[in-house]
């Protein structure tokens, strides 16, 4: 027996844009939810870092990220960023031999779309998890790559997608075609 996976919503997916309320209690809907994103997550390999439940459909205010080498998943419920440090900058990538070039965001939910979006490299997050079927109340700070991605999930929470940032702040779009890059109208999507 093959059970089918929900499939990933892509934009303009109306849930994209909704500001999902926050997760009060634990029950068997939401383990299973949480069980379901954490199967999508892994199954996408390489090509993603985090998932947000309103990008399989699910109105609850979670979100997963990849964690270590295995693949393994950690799962943020009622997720915030609750302090940051510094300004908000365009993340670069830094190569063995110095040379730089921007780092570029993508989403599931906009394939071979991306682009440059800032972020804050240094944030402290609060959250929630599940322990023996209660929520219980987690923090911690976050750099680097890991700041970005939970800052790009959390906004999905709240109906913020990337393509905002990069309207609102004159960043570049990309679309991939194979290995080829192609600059795209931001204004058009």
């Amino acid at each position: 027996m093959t059970i089918k996976m929900k499939q990933i919503l892509t934009y303009p997916s109306p849930i994209l844009r909704e500001k999902i309320l926050m997760v009060e209690k634990v029950d068997q809907t939401i383990s299973a939810e949480i069980e379901e994103l954490t199967k999508i997550l892994i199954a996408t390999e390489n090509t993603a870092a985090g998932l947000a439940a309103t990008q399989i459909g699910y109105k609850r205010r979670f979100f997963g990220l990849k964690v270590g080498k295995e693949n393994a998943v950690e799962i943020f419920i009622n997720p915030k960023v609750t302090r940051t440090d510094g300004k908000k900058v365009y993340p670069m990538i830094v190569f063995d031999d110095g040379k730089q070039e921007n780092f570029l965001e993508g989403c599931l939910s906009f394939p071979d779309l991306f682009g440059t979006v800032k972020r804050w490299l240094k944030v402290e997050v609060e959250w929630e998890e599940i322990k023996n079927d209660n929520l219980v109340k987690k923090k911690k700070i976050m750099e680097g790559f890991e700041a970005i991605v939970f800052q790009h999930e959390a906004e999905h929470l709240d109906g913020v997608l990337f393509i905002d940032h990069i309207k609102e702040e004159g960043g570049k779009l990309y679309r991939y075609e194979g290995k080829k890059r192609k600059l795209v109208d931001v204004k058009k999507i």
